[in-house]
């Protein structure tokens, strides 16, 4: 007798009661996770509210963060803002390209005896604690990276934009020192995603690819890639997202300069990294503020994720040949 034909499934009154605990265990999951998040946030946004009182849009907008000004203290985190966004996208930049390689490697072209160590490999450096990244960044590749950064500058100080965007180096602390080690700690997670989704390509697409008279690119082009976009574009999201919140490595990397520049040499601060760098000295105010910063960081997470979605899905309906 096989499972289908147990009595104890079958029986429709036990069925239904089944199927309705079921129900009732999945839908409190889902809002567990809501209640969760609405927790978090009233809770951070009852502690940051006297800050956002007290500094208006300027809390946003201002680029002045001096908790200690004798006239009134001043909450600008637009600074902080710029470089965490600036950071995190030399890091998806790097990682993305990188990491979509790795997992076509896998999926199309690694030979079976390879894949399950390689996989190991790349999934233990998401294990590796974020400190040991930023003392590996501090010690080693960014006082590495000076020289690169000063032939790079060398090369293109004359170049209009160029010249301003690879700016001259003073030391390895950077926002693009801390971009390469975001790149290397969301490389796991995006590889692991995109290896993923692309195992659910059909094999039927490929091999009518094949069939076409395609190359292995133009499989990958033609077939990969369309039935995979949504989940690429999630995993750079999750990525994205990932490398926004890190805090003890970018912290360690990024220099804690406050200001807003072009050149990708030189020192600067984000929101997570201000909030580790001065929560044991902060109090009243400033502690509020410091909170302030990690709700405006929890809304952009989500701004950004909501915005992939949307993105996805009109790419999606332009794939498909359909008219929104």
């Amino acid at each position: 007798m096989t499972e289908l034909d147990s009595p104890d499934v079958t029986t429709p009154g036990k069925g239904r009661r089944f199927d309705r605990g079921f129900s009732a265990v999945v839908l409190g999951a889902g809002l567990l996770v809501l209640a969760v998040l609405a927790l978090i946030l009233i809770s951070t946004g009852i502690e940051a509210l006297p800050a956002f009182q007290h500094s208006g849009l300027d809390f946003i907008l201002g680029q002045r963060w001096a908790p200690n000004n004798p006239d009134s203290p001043l909450f600008g985190t637009l600074t902080f803002l710029y470089g965490t966004v600036v950071s995190s996208l030399v890091g998806l930049l790097i990682a993305v390209p990188i990491s979509i390689g790795i997992a076509l490697f896998l999926t199309e072209l690694a030979p079976r005896w390879l894949r399950a160590p390689a996989v190991t490999i790349i999934d233990l450096l998401a294990a590796v604690p974020s400190v040991v990244f930023g003392l590996v960044g501090v010690l080693v590749i960014g006082p590495a990276l000076v020289p690169i950064y000063q032939w790079i500058h060398s090369l293109v100080a004359d170049v209009p934009i160029l010249g301003s965007i690879f700016g001259p180096a003073v030391n390895g602390n950077t926002f693009a020192t801390a971009g390469l080690i975001l790149a290397v700690m969301v490389i796991p997670i995006i590889t692991s995603i995109s290896r993923e989704v692309f195992d659910t390509v059909p094999v039927a697409d490929k091999q009518a690819a094949y069939a076409l008279g395609a190359t292995r690119w133009e499989m990958i082009k033609g077939a990969v890639f369309p039935h995979s976009f949504a989940g690429l574009v999630g995993g750079a999201m999750l990525g994205l997202g990932r490398a926004m919140g890190e805090t003890i490595a970018v912290t360690l990397v990024i220099g804690g300069s406050t200001q807003i520049v072009a050149n990708l040499f030189a020192s600067g601060n984000s929101m997570a990294a201000v909030i580790a760098q001065q929560w044991g000295e902060a109090s009243g105010l400033h502690t509020n503020a410091l909170v302030g910063i990690g709700v405006v960081l929890f809304a952009m997470t989500v701004l950004i994720n909501y915005s992939a979605r949307v993105i996805v899905r009109r790419a999606e309906i332009r794939m498909k040949g359909a008219t929104a």
